[in-house]
């Protein structure tokens, strides 16, 4: 803000001082007439070059003027400049503030995680301003093909389809379909009679408790409302979610169905832990809007973003687009490809049991870095207006209450704190430098169950999104953390 005082303030000046040069030259014009003819000629052509010369140095002072606000556009908060097309390469990285130099070890990290094996093929892309700062392919589309990753590569999002239904959930909200304090009942009424896990008695026979009240629609959205989700079966309530197959179910209402039969994990606001909310949400949208799930955000986030290439379902003509995906054995601690049949592994060649807002979606990185520029911009990209810049505000501030962020948090356990926070349906970063971080304040993030991962930082008017296809870790070293901590250290002139 101060720039655009400064800017605004030598404005000023400069129109002032063009007032008093006319000023001058009507007083020169009025005492000339006083003079003889040859005067009143000889001081007129004076009093034309003065008057020429002051239109120059108008002329160029606000031309300066304006190079400075446009400059200053370029730096200040996204929200005050509107890219005229956005995500078009940089002029180069020094143009946005970062050293190209020091950017080459990013580079040598990536490229190392696959020739030592810990990843088959990768895709990265680093943007700030709406402008590529760079993008990289590493490795292959399988290891069976040989070949080299493609940039318009497909890879299997998973989890980060979950920013996406969150984003699609806002939309609603925008239309005044929902509020965030309304209990979930008012949109799912078969939760009416949720029940709570407490434990197992003498007999081995789980021991239940009446919910104490709903849940609400805020907390659905920041993972607190106590629902399970049975990606592990470390707790019997996500090995209900296990033997009834509720990840696969026959339609969104049919999951919501089971689930209503299975107990919460604890009682609403308790605790976060992450779970089947996020589907839930799609079933909600599809009630809201009466348009199945794909369908909603097809016609109100692919198309108008012109992400062309997200989708549940692969079309025949983009199969070949699509790599294979990995997981890791736990003897050899080496990649093996993971075929449909294992349960994490949908066949996205064919249409699922149900459109999982919560991790059905196959993407590629333009398309993802799209949906994140679009965030940072504050709800636009290119014209196109998805959200109000007041719920992305919304949608990353922190939900989560004092008392459960002070509790052992069930899932990913110790992940949160006054520092790291969870929004709605993104992961928050309140205190970066706290929590050991080098992104700015209000960084989102959240990434998939096959290693992608993104962030999307509002301070410094950064995204980035890197894509992998493996499950699980070989031991190797932290891409998500190790990529955030080498792109800051080359971004060595924020204020650009």
């Amino acid at each position: 803000m101060k720039l655009q005082q400064g800017s605004a303030a030598a404005a000023r000046p400069n129109a002032l001082n063009q007032a008093e040069w006319r000023g001058r030259s009507l007083s020169l014009t009025t005492s000339v007439k006083e003079k003889s003819m040859d005067r009143i000629v000889s001081t007129s052509r004076i009093a034309a070059i003065r008057l020429a010369a002051c239109a120059c140095l108008c002329a160029a002072a606000l031309v300066f003027s304006n190079l400075v606000s446009a400059q200053h556009n370029g730096s200040a908060n996204h929200a005050s400049s509107k890219p005229i097309a956005a995500l078009l390469p940089a002029a180069n990285p020094e143009s946005v503030g970062f050293d190209s130099e020091r950017l080459k070890k990013l580079d040598a990290a990536m490229a190392r995680a696959v020739s030592n094996g810990e990843v088959v093929g990768m895709q990265t892309l680093l943007a700030r301003h709406g402008k590529i700062v760079t993008t990289n392919t590493y490795g292959k589309m399988s290891a069976a093909s040989g070949e080299a990753v493609r940039k318009d590569a497909l890879f299997r999002i998973y989890s980060m389809t979950k920013p996406i239904t969150g984003v699609a959930m806002m939309i609603l909200f925008e239309d005044g379909k929902w509020a965030l304090d309304d209990p979930v009942t008012k949109h799912i009424p078969e939760f009416k009679d949720l029940k709570v896990w407490k434990g197992k008695d003498a007999d081995g026979k789980p021991i239940l408790e009446p919910a104490r009240r709903p849940p609400t629609m805020r907390e659905l959205m920041s993972h607190t409302a106590g629902f399970g989700y049975g990606l592990s079966d470390t707790h019997p309530v996500d090995k209900m979610f296990q033997e009834q197959k509720v990840l696969t179910s026959k339609g969104l209402r049919d999951m919501t169905t089971k689930v209503a039969g299975i107990p919460l994990l604890f009682q609403p606001g308790e605790r976060w832990s992450y779970s089947v909310a996020v589907d839930l949400q799609g079933y909600i949208i599809e009630k809201l809007s009466g348009e199945t799930l794909g369908r909603f955000l097809e016609s109100r986030i692919f198309k108008p973003l012109r992400m062309h290439d997200t989708f549940f379902t692969v079309p025949a003509d983009k199969v070949s687009r699509l790599g294979a995906v990995y997981s890791v054995d736990p003897k050899t601690k080496q990649l093996v490809e993971a075929l449909p049949d294992n349960r994490f592994v949908q066949d996205f060649t064919k249409p699922p049991s149900l459109e999982s807002g919560g991790g059905g979606l196959v993407s590629t990185t333009t398309d993802y870095a799209r949906f994140c520029q679009m965030v940072v911009n504050r709800g636009e990209l290119d014209g196109v207006r998805i959200l109000s810049p007041a719920s992305i505000e919304l949608m990353g501030t922190n939900q989560i209450p004092q008392a459960a962020l002070a509790a052992n948090n069930v899932g990913l356990s110790g992940l949160f704190s006054e520092a790291v926070g969870f929004g709605l349906d993104f992961l928050v970063f309140n205190d970066p430098r706290r929590a050991g971080s080098m992104v700015g304040k209000g960084t989102l993030s959240w990434g998939g169950a096959a290693g992608t991962w993104f962030w999307i930082d509002p301070t410094n008017d950064v995204i980035f999104i890197g894509m992998i296809q493996r499950f699980g870790s070989t031991g190797g070293v932290d891409l998500v953390s190790l990529s955030r901590t080498l792109v800051y250290q080359a971004l060595v002139d924020p204020g650009k």
